[in-house]
């Protein structure tokens, strides 16, 4: 398949979409266009060209699409918004209406490679896929599928990342660094993947950059594969005299808690957390990443002084 030179991103001012956008531009190797809102007021780095669309129509998709080789969509990565849609049966119709169009512009344009906005868990695992948290993003992964199986010019790569590092130290979802009684799911031993979004980025610059090899299949890309008692360890060593009490939970209750909830028709982000974090720390969710594609896309590794390294001013702030 042809290089791929002329890229768009849809969400690119987002948590995930700066990282991609930064990494496209360090890279030199890309032509970068940032596909915003009517009304949207963010702002990026020179060398981006910002285009107005309007996502609810597939006419003006498909125009602002019109000579990109790739588009990247890094929409709804920053939070659950827009996942609470997800397991709304209307709005899920809605949702998924919006879906459509994107991809469906993206075959009228003639762009040739599409990354929906996956980032995060093996959605091909069979439990992990069956979450209501991620119903949109299966959805968009059987829609890209059945689409590119009926338009070979229309190709597709889904990247599977794992947790966010640095977000998910900062707002305690990994591991509570700060209160001294940290929330330990399960045993605490089970292993996952995580990545830098630094490394979220440059997994997109090396699956734009290596178009053959990464058509029609996911990704699988860490940074570092750990577990929350690994992570506790490493809060002891830098909370010394600090007395850490481990609460310990079921991700089995954590997941009828949620069920329950979801039954009596809560979509609250606590019910789409509550199957984040089975997702995460659940056994037999595809959470750690036994191979990775990381040397393909050009993904570096951490050991853990380097996640000692990210968590310390953490801790710092808090004690």
């Amino acid at each position: 398949m042809s290089t791929i030179k002329n890229v768009a991103i849809a969400g690119g001012s987002g948590l995930v979409g700066k990282p991609i956008v930064n990494a496209l531009l360090k890279s030199g190797k890309f032509t970068l266009t940032a596909l915003v809102r009517e009304s949207s007021t963010s702002t990026f780095p020179s060398g981006v060209k910002v285009v107005k669309v309007d996502f609810d129509s597939v006419a003006s998709l498909t125009e602002a699409l019109k000579g990109q080789d790739a588009l990247v969509s890094a929409i709804g990565n920053a939070a659950l918004q827009g996942q609470n849609l997800l397991v709304d049966a209307a709005l899920l119709e809605i949702a998924l209406w919006r879906r459509d169009l994107l991809v469906d512009a993206a075959v009228a344009a003639g762009v040739s490679r599409f990354l929906p906005s996956e980032f995060g868990s093996d959605l091909d695992n069979a439990k992990a896929g069956a979450l209501p948290v991620f119903g949109y993003k299966v959805a968009t992964a059987n829609y890209s599928k059945e689409i590119a199986a009926s338009n070979p010019a229309f190709t597709y790569t889904f990247i599977r990342t794992g947790a966010f590092l640095e977000s998910g130290l900062e707002n305690n979802m990994l591991i509570d660094s700060q209160s001294g009684k940290p929330r330990i799911f399960d045993s605490g031993d089970q292993l996952w993947s995580a990545i830098t979004l630094e490394s979220v980025g440059q997994s997109v610059v090396g699956v734009l950059t290596h178009p053959e090899e990464t058509r029609n299949r996911a990704v699988y890309v860490q940074s570092i594969a750990t577990s929350q008692n690994k992570l506790l360890d490493i809060v002891k060593k830098l909370t010394p005299g600090k007395t850490q009490e481990p609460q310990y939970v079921s991700t089995e209750d954590v997941f009828n808690d949620s069920n329950a909830k979801l039954a009596k028709g809560d979509y609250s982000e606590g019910v789409m957390f509550g199957y984040i974090f089975v997702a995460m720390f659940g056994e037999g969710y595809g959470a750690v990443y036994e191979t990775t594609d990381n040397e393909r896309l050009g993904v570096t590794s951490l050991t853990e002084s380097d996640v000692e390294a990210i968590l310390k001013p953490i801790v710092a702030r808090g004690n």
